[in-house]
């Protein structure tokens, strides 16, 4: 019976920690990541407008090639809407909305995700030119967690990062063919 009593001490001790450094963990979660790409930026951007394009270089799309997707709207457009839903728990369903464009400059989208878990999120990827045929993409992603859910971001944080520059290594490599 005591053991039994310790442990359940234990398990309560350390939820009543994690609720307390919970507290001190920021709400807001930003990740960038960038990389330079061999051609001229109104290749990149115009390649990188079109959410289907994703397709080909996304990890998240890259997943799960059989999950069902729709769209709505006209792709590198403002109010394009890409939906997906699979069966795959690390692809999940959700949409993703274009919100604003910067013709040449920057894209800005909306991901709305349904499961395994309900949020939103904005993301959004810009162009800088390095040199006539060299072009810096920044892929950015930021997302709040109310408490204690932000207890999650970290891992989140160190997740995403990964993805984001695989999605970015892979755009460079199709794009430089």
């Amino acid at each position: 019976m005591n053991i039994l009593i310790t442990i359940i001490a234990a398990i309560v001790g350390l939820i009543v920690l994690l609720l307390i450094i919970a507290l001190f963990i920021k709400k807001e979660t930003v990740i960038e990541r960038e990389v330079i790409i061999n051609k001229s930026k109104p290749e990149v951007f115009e390649y990188i407008k079109h959410i289907k394009n994703q397709d080909k270089y996304s990890k998240w799309n890259m997943t799960d090639p059989n999950m069902k997707k729709e769209y709505k709207g006209t792709d590198g457009a403002v109010g394009f809407v890409y939906s997906w839903d699979s069966e795959n728990k690390n692809v999940g369903k959700g949409e993703q909305e274009i919100k604003n464009i910067s013709e040449g400059e920057k894209i800005e989208m909306e991901l709305r995700f349904v499961k395994p878990f309900v949020g939103v999120s904005d993301t959004s990827m810009a162009t800088q030119s390095i040199s006539e045929k060299q072009t810096k993409v920044k892929w950015g992603f930021k997302s709040k967690s109310k408490y204690p859910m932000n207890l999650m971001s970290a891992m989140m944080e160190g997740m995403l990062s990964k993805d984001l520059e695989i999605g970015l290594n892979n755009l460079k490599n199709n794009l430089e063919k």
